[in-house]
């Protein structure tokens, strides 16, 4: 499994130029949702470069699948976990307790342009590729520490913000069988997807490859 940069405190705010012209390029809603994304997404060319990189073979079976094997919302940055690190990366005028848990702020769910504001509770954090997606490409063969590694990912953009409804209508589906409503962060979604599976060499089958490049193709 390939390796990745870790840093001890990733609640830094991550300046990026120019972003009025990225709101209006991009179509989001304000300047706001644009800086809510999770951060590693590659460019167009890096992504189609890693697209046509990746291993396409059917998904292994989901025998003997189970979330517990992959240990998730782990200690990140003591008292922080994973759920919470990115609660605070990813949210709007966050303020968080002692325990490192946010009281209240707002975060936008990219996946249906939608706000939730005040309670942390009401949005869900996603695994951008879902644990059991995983487990059927490549993950079923990895150690428990690997597999954490996976679900507790902060730097990359594995995890991401959703509405639960939202969250919920992907459950572990891959982007050949369901992509975000919102049409603006397909080309996003497609890049943070196929970054997710190569940096985990995690495979791909013939008909998610496919959607994949029709959304590059398309949307970016």
């Amino acid at each position: 499994m390939k390796q990745h940069p870790r840093t001890p405190r990733v609640f830094a705010t991550i300046a990026t130029a120019g972003t009025a012209a990225l709101v209006a390029t991009l179509g989001w809603s304000s300047p706001a949702a644009a800086d809510t994304l999770p951060p590693g997404i590659p460019s167009e060319s890096v992504a189609q470069e890693k697209l046509d990189a990746l291993d396409v073979q059917p998904k292994g079976p989901q025998d003997g699948y189970d979330r517990s094997l992959f240990p998730h919302w782990n200690v990140i940055d003591s008292p922080c976990t994973a759920r919470q690190v990115v609660l605070e990366r990813d949210g709007q005028d966050v303020v968080s307790d002692d325990d490192c848990q946010p009281t209240q702020g707002s975060w936008w769910s990219a996946f249906d342009d939608e706000w939730v504001d005040d309670e942390p509770s009401d949005i869900s954090v996603d695994h951008m590729v879902p644990l059991s997606e995983a487990w059927k490409t490549g993950a079923a063969d990895w150690t428990t520490d690997e597999r954490a590694d996976f679900a507790n990912d902060v730097e990359s953009s594995q995890l991401w913000l959703a509405t639960p409804s939202s969250n919920s209508e992907k459950s572990d589906q891959d982007p050949s069988e369901w992509m975000p409503s919102n049409t603006d962060v397909h080309c996003d979604y497609a890049k943070s997807w196929i970054d997710v599976k190569d940096r985990y060499d995690l495979t791909v089958t013939p008909d998610e490859q496919s959607s994949l490049q029709d959304t590059l193709d398309s949307s970016c």
